[in-house]
């Protein structure tokens, strides 16, 4: 028994106690999840399929329900034993729910329904919302590091557009964060959310998680040959040009990139170095390097070091009117957000200089530097049926009216005129009737997952 997997401890303590708390004769719990608001004013929903895939998709047992039960005992809070037991005498230990959502890779503007779950046995009324904490998490975090990725792409791509080539806009966000995340499992969703917008990271998990979870049949994200501070600094401060040497020896070849991080001690000293005694073997390599300062202000030292750079190795004038770099580049990974990018990019525009001539690699800030408030996320119950009779469920605080829930069974429709909106389920027919869509459709039945995205259709369906 793996116990870490199993949902009936994926969940808080207090939830144990709720089916207790909702009134006689509740049949039936409907439950929605949004961003209410945030950082940005869309979504870009991602992250469903590998917790349906992960979590959902194996059926709870007996030894599960056993541990369950002197657990929560130890624990100090009640625990239905006889339902979790029902649960896997009535349905092979699978949950009886419909989950519904929008397609993976889809923006939606904030305030709008992204998933609902309810329960299709009356006797299971109280599954709907236990599994409320593993289903809020399993959609929140990818959904908001792929939101956050794709708005960074969109900067990107604003500034290629005017100074560059926009065909190079896939590899300009490298993931770095693996590191920088609080878990295995979390570098692997977030670097997976990322990967739906670029194709570049250096966080393996995150690329597996895409080939086991979303049917990649192809490579789905690349690397290139890159050094660290260790293997530089190793070779000594009097060794600093072997060391540099060492990686046009080993990685440079004719269309080959290779990245090497060069402020270990001086960067402009370093660029130099680059651009007198290795410049003739750089040329003949027929490789690009890339040149990887790692601190001081990012906006001031990217300036400094493509100025540098381009001293030494020259640059063309591209059909644009802005210099790219004959032979090198520059990755910029220290203090990279996206407001720094911006700035960067911002500054090289300025100075005449393309967005060709960098790439950034995101960190802490990609994978870590958010949270379930950045976009104001919610799983709230909008319905219940209770004695057979429907009635809508909803909170209404008078300290913030931002929390306000939403009420009845709810969907999210297309209208013939392309607005996105949240309505009534009630309303759809109409709404289709009249050329509209509606934009969620099951994809989790009663433990059978219905719709298996493949992540060339993610993508696509979050292309800017």
């Amino acid at each position: 028994m793996n116990i870490s997997k199993s949902i009936i401890l994926n969940t808080d303590s207090y939830k144990t106690s709720h089916w207790l708390q909702y009134p006689p004769n509740t049949e039936f719990v409907f439950s929605y999840i949004e961003a209410r608001g945030g950082v940005y004013q869309d979504t870009t929903f991602f992250g469903l399929q590998m917790f349906l895939k992960e979590y959902l998709s194996k059926p709870i047992t007996q030894s599960e329900i056993d541990f369950a039960t002197t657990f929560y005992a130890a624990h100090g809070v009640p625990f239905n034993r006889e339902g979790w037991s029902n649960l896997l005498v009535k349905h092979n230990g699978y949950l009886p729910l419909r989950i519904k959502a929008v397609k993976e890779g889809t923006t939606v503007p904030i305030k709008n329904v992204l998933v609902t779950v309810e329960n299709t046995d009356p006797e299971f009324y109280w599954v709907t919302s236990y599994i409320e904490t593993a289903l809020l998490r399993a959609v929140w975090y990818p959904t908001t590091v792929c939101t956050m990725s794709r708005n960074i792409k969109k900067v990107i791509k604003n500034y290629l557009d005017r100074t560059g080539d926009p065909s190079g806009l896939n590899f300009k966000l490298h993931d770095f964060g693996s590191r920088g995340v609080s878990s295995f499992e979390s570098a692997g969703i977030g670097d997976a959310a990322h990967l739906v917008n670029f194709m570049g990271t250096d966080n393996v998990t995150g690329v597996l998680n895409v080939m086991s979870y979303y049917n990649a049949t192809t490579m789905p994200a690349f690397s290139i040959p890159a050094s660290e501070h260790s293997s530089i600094t190793s070779w000594g401060r009097d060794n600093e040009t072997s060391a540099y040497d060492n990686m046009l020896k080993q990685f440079g070849r004719e269309g080959s990139v290779l990245a090497c991080v060069s402020d270990s001690y001086d960067i402009i000293n370093a660029c130099k170095i680059w651009g007198t005694t290795l410049k003739q073997k750089v040329i003949d390599s027929g490789a690009t390097v890339v040149i990887r300062p790692d601190s001081g202000h990012p906006e001031t030292v990217v300036s400094q070091v493509v100025h540098e750079l381009d001293k030494y190795f020259g640059s063309i004038i591209n059909d644009k009117g802005y210099k790219v770099l004959n032979n090198v580049r520059v990755i910029q990974g220290d203090g990279i957000n996206e407001a720094s990018i911006r700035g960067i990019l911002l500054t090289l525009e300025f100075s005449g200089y393309s967005a060709d001539n960098i790439v950034f690699g995101q960190g802490g800030a990609l994978l870590q530097q958010l949270n379930r408030d950045t976009q104001h996320w919610a799983m709230k119950c909008s319905w219940a049926q209770i004695n057979g009779v429907g009635v809508d469920v909803y909170k209404d605080p008078v300290g913030d009216i931002t929390k306000k829930s939403k009420k009845g069974k709810i969907t999210l429709v297309q209208t013939s005129f392309g607005d996105v909106m949240t309505v009534l389920e009630s309303d759809v027919s109409a709404i289709c009737a009249a050329g509209g869509q509606e934009l969620l459709e099951t994809v989790w039945l009663n433990g059978k997952l219905l719709k298996d995205f493949n992540f060339d259709a993610v993508r696509l369906n979050a292309s800017i």
